[in-house]
C-alpha cells in the first residue's frame, strides 16, 4: 500500500507502483493499493483540506480490503 498526499493520478506514488509491480509483480500476495488526494485542485477551506489529506480512516479502509476483511 502506498500513501501520500499527492493526487492519486500520475502522482508520486503511481510511479512508485508502477515500478513495484515491473520489478516485484511475482512476490506480490495483494494488489498494489493507493491512498491518495483525489484528482481535483487543492482546497482553501480548512473543512475540505481534511477530507482532501488522505486520512487515518481511509488508510485503515483501504488496509482492511487489502485483508479482505
Amino acid at each position: 500500500m502506498i500513501v501520500h498526499e499527492e493526487v492519486k493520478f500520475a502522482g508520486a506514488g503511481a510511479e512508485i507502483a508502477a515500478l513495484a509491480a515491473e520489478k516485484a509483480f511475482d512476490y506480490m500476495d495483494a494488489p498494489i493499493m493507493r491512498v491518495a488526494a483525489p484528482f481535483t485542485p487543492v482546497p482553501f477551506s480548512p473543512a475540505l483540506e481534511k477530507e482532501f489529506i488522505p486520512s487515518e480512516e481511509k488508510i485503515m479502509a483501504t488496509v482492511k480490503q487489502v485483508m479482505g476483511k
